[in-house]
């Protein structure tokens, strides 16, 4: 195995890094917050780093407040939304532009694969309401029920070079037993309506968004 250079953007909880790190490799997190975790840390802007430092293959878990489909309906209602989701887009098209081999992106379910196309080989964001001329983006999506945790969360995964991810454990749901869902099919972080438990917080967005070990542990383990 060739020990690489990885850096690992977006991320301040370390998760990535450290499994990256336990299978011998150099990585680096970045954020605009400190590290969770002691590790090796970039805190500041992620051009920045991308600038001073040179990596062999990079893993971006770019904000996904203003490109998840959960949110994007508020776009119409409330002023500014909008343009803060053409800005994420743009940063997101920077990302996957950068010269590396290996690359993956992470995000959940949102406006990515319809927004950002593939022209003359460049990841391109394009215009609101545009028809399909150019290729769109066709992520992997995973749950996290498939790596060894009791949780549901369906992830994009935009790769690079990279083989998609296989499943490495199974974890069966819980069965709604009563009440309006019953029967549906249930996680350990989610209410029986399939809600996620967790209640309003400054730091809910930060938490849903989370790497789960089993993940970064496939992540680590099957791609570098």
């Amino acid at each position: 195995m060739k020990k690489l250079d990885i850096i690992v953007g977006c991320e301040r909880f370390g998760i990535v890094r450290d499994a990256l790190i336990k299978r011998g490799h150099n990585a680096l997190s970045c954020d605009l917050e400190k590290t969770e975790k002691k590790g090796p840390h970039f805190e500041g802007d992620l051009e920045i780093c991308l600038m001073c430092h040179k990596f062999d293959a990079g893993i971006f878990f770019p904000p996904c407040t203003f490109l998840s489909s959960s949110g994007l309906h508020w776009n119409k209602r409330r002023p500014g939304r909008a343009e803060e989701t053409e800005k994420g887009l743009q940063f997101v098209a920077l990302l996957l532009n950068l010269p590396f081999n290996k690359l993956a992106l992470e995000n959940p379910i949102g406006c990515i694969s319809t927004r950002i196309a593939i022209v003359n080989g460049r990841y391109v964001v394009m215009p609101l309401g545009s028809k399909d001329l150019f290729p769109r983006l066709t992520p992997q999506i995973i749950q996290p029920h498939q790596f060894g945790e009791d949780a549901s969360k369906a992830t994009c995964l935009y790769l690079k070079g990279l083989k998609e991810l296989q499943p490495t454990k199974m974890i069966k749901p819980r069965i709604v037993k009563e009440g309006p869902y019953k029967g549906k099919k249930r996680w350990s972080n989610q209410t029986d309506s399939g809600q996620n438990i967790l209640g309003p917080s400054e730091e809910r967005a930060a938490l849903r968004g989370k790497t789960y070990e089993g993940i970064a542990k496939a992540m680590a383990e099957q791609w570098f």
